[in-house]
Order: C-alpha cells, then structure tokens, then sequence
C-alpha cells in the first residue's frame, strides 16, 4: 500500500522548491493535495502537470479568511484534511544595522504568523478526519543563530517553538506536530537570497558533506512525517542539514 493512500494534504508554498518536491512525492505515495502559493501562474501549471490527485488555491498565507478558503476548497474536492505542510516563506539576507522594523514584521508574518493561521484554520478539518500530521518547515537557521539574518533566523525558531507548543496542546486529538530544519537547499529561494555563486559556494564549503541538498531529500523527510510510520513522534525537530549544525 502507498505510504499516504486515503490522506488528503495542503501544502503552502507549493509551486515551487521543497513545497512542490513535497506535493509530487505525496501524489505519488497516494494522497490528494492542495498546493498554494501566492503565485497563480505557476502554481496552476504544477498542479495540471501533477493530475487530478492535486488541486491550486492561489494563498497569502497572512490571511485568515483565504485560509478558510483553502480548507473549504480541499474537504469539497476531496475530503478532511490529514496532512498540513507549512513551507510557505521567504529568506531576506540582511545584517541587523540593515533591518528596519517593516522588513522584520514582513518576514514574521509570512513565515510565523502565516503558520499559526494555518494550524488554527485546519484544525477543525483534522478533527473529522480524526487524526493529523502538520509539519513546520524551518531551517538549520531555526537552530543556530545567523549574523545576517535576524529577522528570517527569529521566525524559523519560532517555527520550532509554535511546533512543540502545537504539538502538546493537539495531543490528545491525534494530531502530531513536527519541525522540519533543513540545511542549504537547491532551490529558487537560496538564489534570491544568496545573491551569488561565490557565496554558495561558501555555504557549501561550511557543509561536512560538501553539497547543498536537492528539495527531494527534505520532501523525503516531510514524507515520513506525513505518514503512519512517525506515529509516535510530536514535538521534535527533525534535521535535514548535511551535518552543518553538528559542528
């Protein structure tokens, strides 16, 4: 049997990245997915590409009322939701004589706020499904400190800190919550915020195993967490980051 047959899953930032990498192994192990993003055009082009296990909600994820429109749109389609993956996010580079007040808030809201309005949204939703696995995607960042990235660094340890506090408090509905923290990732969002070959090339050299990762890997992760075979795990981070936060 596939190892998500019957679990219905919204995944945010989907179209691209660790979201999508995270969407085509779900279809692929047997569930039905919803991807948003906030980018409709791209988003609606996976979802064809992916088939009729999949459906596009174009989503800023700092609104509650398109929330509800996400979940209303996967439980008429296809049924309570299962499986929650917050990935959505953004990765400003700046040091903190550079941040300003608006840049900071920007970065909470996308990537902590807009996962504790998804959390809240699809709990009722989980409830009828009678279980529930929601995963937070965080980053090594969410670990270990970073000098140019305050702002990004203070939400993805939040992320892990709204996942054990979830986690306790939807215990006793069944509902897990995990963090996932991966390390340097090959994906649109490390060009935007490394802005260079050379410092790629930097990051890749701090790495014990000398890569970057491929977004499949992290979705392998984010797989099992999704699935029955991390049953007993809530409230725990789970490393994806080539050794880097080992030294």
């Amino acid at each position: 049997m596939s190892r998500l047959s019957g679990k219905v899953a919204v995944i945010t930032g989907g179209a691209s990245g660790i979201g999508a990498a995270c969407a085509r192994r779900f279809v692929a192990e047997g569930a039905r997915v919803v991807i948003t993003d906030i980018r409709r055009e791209e988003g609606e082009k996976f979802a064809a590409e992916l088939g009729d296990a999949a459906r596009f909600v174009q989503q800023d994820v700092t609104q509650a009322d398109g929330w509800d429109a996400v979940i209303a749109r996967a439980e008429e389609d296809f049924g309570p939701i299962a499986v929650l993956v917050n990935n959505a996010g953004i990765a400003p580079s700046r040091l903190l004589d550079d941040t300003t007040e608006d840049d900071f808030r920007k970065v909470i809201e996308i990537n902590l706020i807009g996962n504790f309005l998804g959390i809240k949204a699809v709990l009722p939703s989980m409830r009828r499904a009678g279980r529930g696995s929601i995963v937070n995607i965080s980053s090594s960042a969410g670990l270990v400190g970073g000098p140019n990235s305050v702002a990004y660094t203070s939400s993805k340890f939040g992320n892990r800190g709204l996942a054990k506090a979830a986690a306790l408090a939807l215990a006793s509905d069944g509902i897990r919550v995990n963090s996932v923290h991966p390390g340097p990732t090959n994906t649109p969002l490390i060009n935007v915020t490394e802005q260079s070959a050379s410092a790629i090339q930097k990051h890749v050299k701090d790495l014990p195993l000398g890569r970057l990762a491929e977004p499949s890997e992290i979705a392998n992760m984010v797989l099992y967490l999704a699935s029955d075979e991390s049953s007993y795990s809530t409230g725990s981070e789970f490393v994806v980051d080539a050794g880097f936060t080992a030294k």
